[in-house]
């Protein structure tokens, strides 16, 4: 965990913010007025709030900014005695969103940060404003989901070494040792700005990861991919038309090669026929890192007009 104060040379300058309501210490930034809308910024593997420091300055003058980080994440707890499988983050999320009483929410979702928002959605259709995809699979009982993670785990590197490792015992051994191989696991999955690539920034993605105790998030995620161990929330009728009615955006890294777009964008346009894609050629999985302006100015204007 990462220590409470810690701001890599100022490249992450937000007060931290924590609560106990999940069950173990979740941090969370938490910036902007709290007297009108909540974007709620949900990050995926193996990174933390840190993914979402450009984004949050360009909202939190007009709007309620919040980025938690997931268990076994960025500067929240890792519990030993915790599981951390798909539906344990979405528990994890609906607790912290009751907790702070979240409601008019813009979910912002980016990797396994998608179906962990769609989760909450699901429960709780009535809190949703808008939902924002950037690189996240936004499964919502789809019928040809899985079939769809198949076929991208057949041209995924990331999915491809997570089933070998799994499979000749290294998985663990890899992943326990993630503050000291992060930038290998980052370029696996696929950023192309090399040019962000500094000490800070290595620091900033391997800190959380500083011991094998450290790594539980991390190998959960990995592990339950392999193991099928991970489970979707599926919505009720209700919840499903409600949250088919709502403004929706995607933003897709063309040169993802983790979440391949021709496997997720029509998982997404299924459940929102009508609502605008941006696809971003040259651009990888970590969208936020290689186009953060363009990106952010993208769901700037989304939310100022809907």
């Amino acid at each position: 965990m990462i220590p409470s104060d810690a701001t890599f040379a100022g490249t992450f300058p937000f007060a931290p913010h924590f609560t106990d309501a999940p069950g173990f210490r979740m941090h969370y930034v938490d910036e902007g007025p709290h007297d009108g809308e909540v974007i709620l910024c949900l990050h995926g593997e193996p990174t933390w709030g840190y993914l979402f420091r450009h984004l949050i300055p360009a909202l939190s003058e007009t709007h309620r900014v919040v980025v938690p980080d997931h268990m076994g994440f960025g500067k929240s707890e890792t519990p030993a005695d915790r599981s951390y499988w798909l539906q344990d983050h979405i528990d994890n999320l609906e607790a912290f969103v009751l907790a702070l009483g979240l409601t008019d929410i813009t979910l912002v979702m980016h990797d396994f940060g998608g179906p962990v928002g769609m989760g909450l959605a699901a429960r709780h259709p009535d809190r949703i404003r808008r939902i924002i995809s950037a690189n996240g699979p936004t499964p919502f009982g789809q019928a040809d989901i899985l079939d769809r993670l198949t076929a991208n785990a057949g041209v995924s590197p990331w999915f491809q070494w997570i089933s070998g490792a799994h499979a000749n015992g290294t998985l663990e051994p890899v992943l326990q040792h993630l503050g000291f191989n992060i930038l290998s696991t980052l370029k696996l999955n696929g950023f192309e700005n090399n040019t962000i690539i500094t000490n800070t920034w290595i620091a900033a993605y391997g800190a959380p990861f500083a011991s094998p105790a450290d790594c539980l998030g991390a190998l959960g995620w990995a592990k339950g991919f392999a193991t099928g161990t991970h489970r979707f929330e599926t919505p009720a009728l209700a919840a499903d038309r409600a949250i088919r009615g709502k403004p929706a955006l995607a933003i897709w890294g063309e040169a993802d090669i983790t979440l391949h777009a021709d496997h997720f964008l029509p998982l997404f346009s299924a459940i929102f026929p009508k609502a605008p894609v941006r696809r971003l050629a040259g651009i990888g999985h970590y969208c936020f890192e290689d186009a953060p302006d363009v990106v952010a100015g993208f769901i700037s204007d989304f939310v100022r007009q809907t």
